[in-house]
C-alpha cells in the first residue's frame, strides 16, 4: 500500500502544467493565446455575418435600410418618380 500512495503523490506532482497551475505566464504565451482568441473571434464573426447575409438573401430575415440599399438600390432612385 505504501507504493500506491507514493505513486499517487508523484502523479500529483506532475500535474502542475494544467490551467489552474500557479506558474507565471510569459509574454510569448500570452501573445500566442491572444492571437488564437482573436482568430476564433474573427472566424465566429465572419460565420455569423455570412449566415445573416444568406438569411437576408433568402428572405428569412427582415432587411434593415442598409441591407435594402445594398441588395435593391433601385428602391432609392428618385429619378423613377
Amino acid at each position: 500500500m505504501g507504493e500506491e500512495q507514493q505513486q499517487h503523490e508523484e502523479d500529483d506532482g506532475n500535474q502542475k502544467s494544467g490551467p489552474n497551475s500557479s506558474a507565471p505566464l510569459t509574454q510569448a504565451q500570452f501573445l500566442l493565446w491572444k492571437t488564437q482568441k482573436d482568430a476564433e473571434a474573427a472566424t465566429k464573426k465572419a460565420e455569423v455575418s455570412r449566415k445573416l447575409e444568406a438569411d437576408v438573401a433568402a428572405g428569412l430575415v427582415q432587411m434593415n435600410g442598409r441591407e435594402l440599399f445594398k441588395h435593391e438600390p433601385w428602391v432609392f432612385d428618385n429619378n423613377l418618380y
